[in-house]
């Protein structure tokens, strides 16, 4: 796995996830208007379009092997992967379905259903019901029915946001989590890493496990005959050799 490629023009040059994602539209689309682009952490470019990519890649190569009988290299470039990823987006722009301008665009929080709003306490709550069925359950909830028509309204979005974010604050994010949980409303709480093992899906799934006092999450995808596991802490220098044969 690169970050560039194994050729091009900046193949020998040194780069970073920010740089990957920032030469693919990604980081352009992510963000506040007027402001500069938000990070989204190492989950784009090098988790998501770089080692999910090549794991990918590598056991395409051994599906592929197995008819062939022949090997390859799997060439997984980050800038690739995020290309990748960034084909539904850039479809659907194509199409004239969404921008992908930060002031317009619909999935990165120009829509007022869909982005996060401050509660009274300082917590936040995820707020995401784009269908108009999914909105009429929140509106219901909030006691706002009449502002139910206003959804795709663009004319009326700074209304509604603001409607929304008075509201949201005049409650503790509990509150807020307790009125829509088991609802089609599409909302959830915004937890930090030390509160999402807590959240009642999350223990319900046994989503984390805690080894050494350090709370890890379980193996994903899940296989149902052969499911993944944390294994006790090991040697490093007997893994390697276990590994290596």
């Amino acid at each position: 796995m690169t970050g560039w490629g194994q050729d091009g023009p900046l193949a020998k040059s040194a780069g970073h996830d920010i740089n990957y994602i920032a030469i693919t539209g990604a980081l352009a689309a992510m963000g506040k208007p007027g402001e500069p682009a938000a990070v989204p952490l190492n989950l784009v470019g090098d988790f998501g379009g770089g080692s999910l990519y090549l794991a990918f890649g590598i056991l395409a190569a051994l599906w592929e092997r197995e008819r062939s009988g022949q090997g390859q290299v799997v060439d997984a470039a980050i800038v690739d992967g995020v290309a990748s990823l960034m084909t539904f987006f850039t479809g659907l722009a194509s199409a004239g379905r969404i921008s992908l301008s930060r002031e317009d665009n619909l999935l990165a929080g120009a829509a007022p259903f869909y982005r996060c709003y401050l509660c009274r306490d300082g917590g936040e709550i995820s707020v995401g019901p784009l269908e108009p069925a999914f909105f009429k359950v929140m509106m219901t909830r909030l006691g706002l029915d009449g502002l139910i028509e206003a959804q795709y309204d663009k004319a009326r979005w700074g209304e509604l946001t603001g409607v929304l974010a008075a509201t949201f604050a005049s409650q503790d994010r509990s509150h807020w989590t307790a009125l829509f949980a088991q609802t089609d409303a599409c909302i959830a709480p915004v937890l930090t890493a030390s509160e999402a093992p807590g959240h009642p899906q999350n223990a319900a799934r046994r989503s984390y496990v805690e080894r050494e006092g350090v709370m890890h999450p379980l193996p994903a995808p899940r296989l149902s005959r052969t499911p993944g596991s944390i294994r006790e802490d090991q040697d490093g220098d007997e893994m390697a050799a276990r590994w290596l044969g």
